[in-house]
Parts: structure tokens; C-alpha cells; sequence
């Protein structure tokens, strides 16, 4: 039998009043599988205390962190041991076995002197403390405490995974800005952050066997090419880790190869293979044995920086810069030894190989969509479908059984105009808008395919490339409220699932993120935010 998880419940005089204009519309987002309003309140002041069992410990101090943060008030903290012999009188629930929750489900069981958050693992624990958290925050502050209106929720994710990915390599954004999005992830659940380190334009992490990957590779980015050089150290990206960790977060870090390479072939011409007119040494050299010496070993400090055992090795849009392929002798005689029949051929061998690397190392790997047409295991790796006008690479993954992320540029890419009143950016007349509305209606349905009975679709996440985005107020004018809309879709079953109740609660978001400075899109008055320029 496991004990109750978390108990957070109030000493001294309760306020135990009757909401007047209660209602059973919950305001949380993502919004729950099953909520009852109950018809109390909990005053929630310094006079709190947090009680714990023991494998709960780190939970317990994220929550008093996070009320302290959000609220400045400061509860305690107490193992449930030591309050045997205390005047603290408190109830304990036991877990049977059967516990109907998946490992990130949670109960919330709120009254006038107790609030009871329940869950299997610690995983499920921090998503119920966010769903306090955030009714804590949507709550009107007293002088020294806050009235919160009190809950029943029953609840756990309709997807495992539920992520979004940020691009580091055309802009820098850094450490602060990095944690202040793990923040509003693990906000509305979000779980996944794939963190998209090296490209064309810069290489973001430091690798200690090849120093200049990041102090010559990181120098610049989209259109400044002599900026001084900007990268995560090791130590940097261990804290951002553990930061990520502590709230339910994996990251998954991306080494974009055998493509994308132009940044780290500054830094070592001697592994590049070329590349195009348009876009100079664009790749890795396939034909060259020292090459997967060289990226393997890159890949291995990548391994020991990240513990989600996976890492995303790009693979995508080799065909751009791929033409000196075809007259590098290393190539032209690796296609000869291996019979290869054309540059495809080529990248696959590539990316195999690399492939077995990371595998050796305990590592799946993550790939875009373009490896669906690889011999990769489909067991260990995950393809990131992208392309929704090639819906017959989604086919292929689902065929062939790969774990998939559904993540289709209409609607999935954040940097995609939000409506047709936004003039910079992509062009929307083009390549359409990704407005919130699209992004919370998304299907796996939408996209032509046929679903087996039991596809292995691992959840769905949003992309937000940063080539036309240079500061942080675009930066957050693209990402809130779509990130809202994103949450709720990942998190949400359909039945529960409603525009007009999903409007009235992102409404009372727009107060959190003025508190937290952040310049959002307002969809409903898009007047009072203007579109920053860049």
C-alpha cells in the first residue's frame, strides 16, 4: 500500500466560506479530465504547512518554492512522521493497488482545512501541484492570504508526450529565457523540451573534446554572422537540466546532422563534406571514416549531459546542400564500395551508422520524418512527423510501427503568423496562418493516413523556429497564447474538450502574463498588443 502523497492543509483558524456565484467551470488549463466544484474555500497563508512522505520530499519544497515565488507566501515544510507526536490533526490516505492513474495522473481533493494531492508517481505529483499553483494564482491575493476556491479533480494526460521545441541555433536566447519557458511548460503540463542546439547558423553547446564547435561555431546567427560567439557551457546545461527534471520536463537535445552542418564545419573544415552555392559546407562527410569518430564522440558528451536517453540527430533536408556529395572522391568511392545507387543511399548509410552510435550508448533515436524511408530499428527510434504535405512519410512510420510526434507544420509551427493582421515573419498568404484556434482543434485525423488499430503516435508538439524571430517580446507575442492551445490539446481527452469554455479561461491567463512581463497576442483585442517588427 502506498501512503497519501502530498497533504498541504492549514493551522490555526480556517476560513470556511460559501462561493456566491459558484460554478462548475473549472479554470484550469489544461482543463481536466473530471472537476467538481465543491462549495468551501481554503485560505491559503503563512500559517500553512506542507506535509510529505518521504519519497515526495523533492516535491514538497517545488511546491513551497513555487507558492513563495508566485505569492510571496511562505508555508512550511514537514515530513508526515513528525507530526505524530505534533498537534497537527491530519488525514492519511492510503493508495490501493489498481490505482487507476498512469504514471502523470493525479487526484486534487480540496476542502476548508485540507488540500489532498494524490498521485502514483512523482511525475503525476508535480501535475497536481500545478493545478494548484495555478488555481492559487487565479485567485484574488488578500493582505496575507489568498481565498481559494476549492476543487475535486480527478485527472491524467491524454498524451505521454506533450512538448515543444525551441531553436537556440539561429537566435540565442539563454539560460534566463530558457527557464522562464520550462517554467510556463510545466505550468500546463507540457513535459517534453526539445531544444534544438546546433544548425546552420550556430552551434550552441559546448563539447570539450572540440572547443571550437562552440567558440568558432557559435559564433553569429540568422543574418549577423560575426556576433561574438553564444553557447550553453556544460555546467550551464546541467543546471537548465535539473532545473527542467525538478518540474517534470525532459529535454531532448538536437544534433542536426549529416545537414545543417555549416556552423560546426567552420570550426572543423576537416569533417565537412561540402555543401552548395547557396548553402557552403552544409554537411558531414559520409565517406570518411574520422567523421563518425568525430561525432560520436560529440554524441557521447551530448549522452552525459542529458539523462533522457534520447537525442535528436536532425536528418532533415540534406537534399539542400548535398551537391558536393557527388564530387567528393571519399563519397564517390564509399558509393562504389557500397553500391550505392544515388545520395540518398548516401544519407542513409550516414545516419545508420550514426544510428548505431547512439544506440551502443543506450540512446533512442529521434529523427525527423525523413527517416521514414531509413532501415532504422523501428523500436528504438521516434520519427517527428513534419511535413503535412507528405502525409505518405507519416503512412510509412505507422506501416514500418516507429514511435511517432505528430508535429505538422499547419498547425504545429509556431513561427507561422497567428492571423492575417500580422505583416512580418512567414507570410501567411503563402504558407496560411497557424492561429490558436487551429492549433487546439488539431487532430491526428486531419492528416490522410490510415491508423492501425494500435498506432504508436506518442503525442503531439509545437515547433518555433527562430530565424525571423530576434527578440524576446516576438519571441513571447509567438509562443502565448498558442502554447495555451498546445497544452490543453496535448493534455485534454476531446469530450472534454471546448472552444467557448477554452476562451473564457484563457482570458484569465492575460493577468498572468502581465505580472510575469510577458508581451503576448491578444486574440480577442489584437490592438491592445501590437505585432513586434522582429
Amino acid at each position: 500500500m502506498n501512503k497519501i502523497l502530498l497533504i498541504l492543509f492549514f493551522i490555526g483558524n480556517i476560513l470556511n466560506t460559501t462561493t456566491i456565484h459558484g460554478q462548475n467551470n473549472c479554470p484550469l488549463i489544461p482543463c481536466p479530465q473530471s472537476s467538481n466544484r465543491i462549495n468551501e474555500t481554503f485560505q491559503l497563508s503563512n500559517r500553512c504547512v506542507i506535509v510529505y512522505t518521504e519519497e515526495f520530499e523533492p516535491q514538497a519544497y517545488l511546491l513551497q518554492k513555487e507558492l513563495l515565488r508566485y505569492t510571496s507566501i511562505a508555508v512550511s515544510v514537514l515530513p508526515d512522521k513528525e507530526t505524530q507526536n505534533s498537534n497537527i490533526i491530519c488525514n492519511i490516505i492510503e493508495l490501493k493497488k489498481g490505482y487507476k492513474f498512469n504514471t502523470e495522473g493525479y487526484s486534487l481533493k480540496m476542502r476548508a482545512k485540507s488540500i489532498t494531492i494524490t498521485a502514483g508517481q512523482p511525475s503525476g505529483m508535480i501535475n497536481g501541484i500545478m493545478s494548484l499553483i495555478q488555481l492559487t494564482r487565479l485567485s484574488m491575493q488578500q493582505d496575507t492570504f489568498i481565498p481559494v476556491e476549492c476543487w475535486e479533480i480527478e485527472d491524467s494526460p491524454l498524451y505521454a508526450w506533450r512538448g515543444f521545441m525551441l531553436d537556440e541555433a539561429r537566435h540565442f536566447w539563454g539560460m534566463r529565457k530558457v527557464k522562464q519557458i520550462l517554467d510556463w511548460m510545466a505550468f500546463y503540463k507540457l513535459n517534453r523540451f526539445h531544444w534544438h542546439l546546433t544548425d546552420s547558423q550556430g552551434w550552441r553547446i559546448e563539447i570539450k573534446k572540440y572547443p571550437k564547435l562552440a567558440l568558432i561555431g557559435g559564433i553569429g546567427n540568422y543574418g549577423e554572422e560575426y556576433t561574438s560567439a553564444q553557447f550553453y557551457t556544460q555546467e550551464e546545461i546541467k543546471e537548465i537540466v535539473s532545473y527542467a527534471r525538478e518540474r517534470n520536463i525532459h529535454i531532448i537535445p538536437e544534433i542536426d546532422m549529416p545537414g545543417h552542418a555549416s556552423a560546426a564545419s567552420k570550426a572543423y573544415p576537416e569533417f565537412s563534406g561540402g555543401g552548395s552555392p547557396k548553402y557552403p559546407g552544409y554537411t558531414f562527410n559520409p565517406g570518411k571514416d574520422s567523421v563518425y569518430t568525430y561525432l560520436t564522440d560529440i554524441l557521447k558528451e551530448v549522452d552525459a549531459l542529458f539523462p533522457s536517453q534520447v537525442i535528436h540527430l536532425g536528418g532533415d533536408e540534406v537534399h539542400y546542400g548535398n551537391q558536393d556529395w557527388n564530387t567528393n572522391k571519399d563519397i564517390q568511392d564509399l558509393m562504389k564500395h557500397e553500391k550505392m545507387k544515388n545520395l540518398k543511399d548516401v544519407e542513409n548509410y550516414f545516419f545508420q551508422r550514426m544510428a548505431d552510435s547512439l544506440l551502443l550508448i543506450h540512446n533512442k533515436v529521434a529523427a525527423w520524418d525523413e527517416v521514414a524511408d531509413s532501415k532504422l530499428s523501428p523500436e528504438q527510434t521516434i520519427v517527428f512527423f513534419w511535413r503535412q504535405n507528405r502525409p505518405e512519410q507519416l503512412q510509412k512510420s505507422l506501416d514500418r510501427k516507429f514511435n511517432i510526434v505528430l508535429c505538422p507544420r499547419l498547425p504545429m509551427y509556431f513561427d507561422y503568423a497567428q492571423d492575417t493582421l500580422q505583416v512580418h515573419g512567414v507570410d501567411w498568404r503563402k504558407f496560411s496562418c497557424n492561429s490558436y484556434q487551429k492549433v487546439y482543434s488539431f487532430s491526428p485525423q486531419d492528416i490522410p493516413v490510415k491508423y492501425p488499430q494500435n498506432c504508436n503516435i506518442l503525442g503531439i508538439q509545437a515547433n518555433l523556429w527562430t530565424e525571423r524571430i530576434e527578440t524576446e517580446d516576438r519571441l513571447d507575442y509567438m509562443l502565448f497564447p498558442r502554447i495555451v492551445a498546445l497544452a490543453e490539446n496535448a493534455w485534454t481527452k476531446e469530450m472534454n474538450k471546448n472552444i467557448d469554455s477554452f476562451n473564457v479561461r484563457l482570458k484569465k491567463q492575460f493577468d498572468l502574463y502581465k505580472k510575469d512581463h510577458i508581451y503576448y497576442s491578444n486574440p480577442f483585442a489584437p490592438k491592445e498588443t501590437g505585432e513586434p517588427v522582429r
